[in-house]
């Protein structure tokens, strides 16, 4: 509890003393700018802010920011402890008592395809009684165009994000972090009374304080949560340094609250650490950008087949959820690295048993993933795919290295993590560098090569509709205009 009194009240300070500073030199510029502003009566071309003037206003929005960040670092924590229980009650506390009372005729694997449609119905409930909360392509469109995310809709992303995450569903706690904070920013931007371009700025800040705090990075969370808006890279950049600034906040007090460890998640060191790279490797990351490539065309495939087959039903909340739990559970039966969002799983189902795995049954994983994160999204579950996708090309990685011993399984596994990440979402940037923090490694050339290549491969074909270039920047006397307005200036027409 200390830690959430003590940002709280940092929280509060930074905007009272700054909010009122800022205030007070601004007016104060504005004064000097405009001698005539005693009329109350400023001409449209006379509107011209100082540099000072604009510094000021800057680091007001910086100020913003980082209230922005540690307010969402509490959220992520939260939600990280809520998260954490609800899976230790069900998937351990839970499942150890059920199954000791399972009758010797019923196998304790039946839990979990039970548990999973249990869950399905849970999310239908969910989305019955509160909606249908934004997932990433409607959050991608609403922050285009109002450029807002409605705080509204928190409530129901948080009810039906974990009821989905805990019922094993193929989609992880990234998405709804992104709507939460992010509507947190535009709440935020409302209460200050900012403009149309800071609201957009704030929110923002709020969804890559999301990022910032979930993949543990505070530069490559904000820049995925820019990039991913767009199909032809970071177009929004006015909140690139606003955003950054928020994660750093956010990735602070998020990892100081949970008590995680700093640094990479993943452990490559089971298999032989990685030779000096040379211009073969270049060649190799370019190789693996195309084959991630096109399992991300493969994948959406799956997706838009699947998304075909539910039409009938697809206004049914409750039955499409509860199939989408029973196809969910069934596939984990099969294959039981299929469960969950694999954050963790990349680690314990894949690394380190790479020993005891096969071809074949890697091959076979990364295709039942494809279909539980199918499943899981038509199904109606809240959540993101960007760790599920990371674990499907991990898997196809890792039988790559297997199928040719000269690739080397750390290359073949990261460079096929970020190709089939950004086949979907069209980061290339950011995936690049998530992916070097989260596996401690030196390699981001490498990676960024897959990245790339992949995302020229790509670039026509996608799985996010609302993805899009922004609309027409406003233009610099709108924001003048609105500080004169907030100073009690007015203003008259020319002529």
């Amino acid at each position: 509890m200390n830690i959430f009194a003590s940002a709280f009240v940092i929280i509060f300070l930074v905007l009272a003393v700054g909010f009122f500073t800022q205030k007070i030199l601004i007016k104060r510029e504005i004064q000097w700018s405009f001698p005539n502003m005693n009329n109350q009566n400023v001409k449209d071309d006379e509107l011209e802010l100082s540099s000072l003037t604009q510094e000021l206003l800057y680091s007001k929005i910086l100020l913003y920011t980082s209230a922005v960040g540690i307010m969402g670092g509490l959220v992520a924590t939260a939600y990280y402890f809520v998260l954490e229980h609800f899976l230790e009650f069900v998937w351990e506390t839970g499942k150890h008592y059920f199954t000791g009372i399972f009758p010797d005729w019923f196998p304790a694997w039946n839990y979990t395809w039970i548990v999973s449609t249990i869950g399905g119905f849970g999310v239908g409930l969910c989305l019955y009684f509160f909606g249908q909360p934004g997932e990433m392509a409607k959050v991608i469109d609403k922050i285009h165009d109002p450029g807002r995310l409605e705080p509204s809709q928190t409530p129901g992303m948080i009810a039906t994000s974990l009821v989905s995450i805990t019922a094993g569903g193929s989609l992880g706690p990234e998405a709804p972090l992104v709507q939460i904070n992010g509507s947190l920013g535009s709440w935020i931007a409302d209460k200050l009374n900012l403009t149309l371009k800071e609201t957009r700025v704030l929110t923002f800040c709020g969804m890559g304080a999301a990022l910032a705090a979930f993949f543990g990075d505070p530069v490559g969370g904000p820049l995925f949560a820019l990039e991913i808006p767009h199909r032809r890279g970071i177009q929004y950049y006015e909140a690139i340094i606003p955003a950054v600034v928020a994660g750093i906040f956010s990735f602070g007090v998020f990892r100081f609250g949970t008590g995680l460890e700093i640094g990479g998640i993943y452990h490559f060191d089971y298999f032989d650490s990685i030779p000096a790279l040379s211009w073969l490797n270049l060649l190799e990351a370019g190789v693996l950008g195309i084959v991630g490539g096109l399992a991300g065309i493969l994948f959406i495939g799956i997706f838009r087949l699947t998304e075909f087959a539910i039409q009938p039903i697809e206004n049914r909340h409750i039955w499409r959820a509860i199939l989408g739990g029973l196809g969910i559970g069934w596939l984990a039966v099969l294959y039981p690295q299929t469960l969950f969002f694999s954050e963790q799983q990349i680690e314990t189902q894949l690394i380190e048993p790479a020993t005891t795995l096969t071809v074949v049954t890697l091959l076979g994983i990364c295709l039942a993933k494809m279909m539980a994160i199918s499943f899981t999204i038509h199904g109606g579950f809240r959540g993101g795919f960007i760790f599920p996708l990371f674990f499907t090309g991990a898997s196809l990685g890792l039988a790559i290295s297997f199928l040719i011993p000269g690739v080397h399984p750390t290359i073949a596994m990261l460079c096929c993590m970020a190709a089939i990440n950004v086949s979907i979402t069209k980061t290339p940037i950011s995936t690049s560098i998530i992916l070097s923090v989260l596996s401690d490694t030196s390699i981001i050339p490498i990676i960024a090569i897959a990245s790339f290549t992949s995302f020229i491969l790509t670039s026509n074909i996608g799985l996010l509709r609302t993805q899009r270039p922004r609309k027409q920047v406003e233009h610099p006397q709108c924001l003048i205009k609105t500080v004169l307005h907030e100073q009690g200036v007015s203003l008259m027409d020319n002529g």
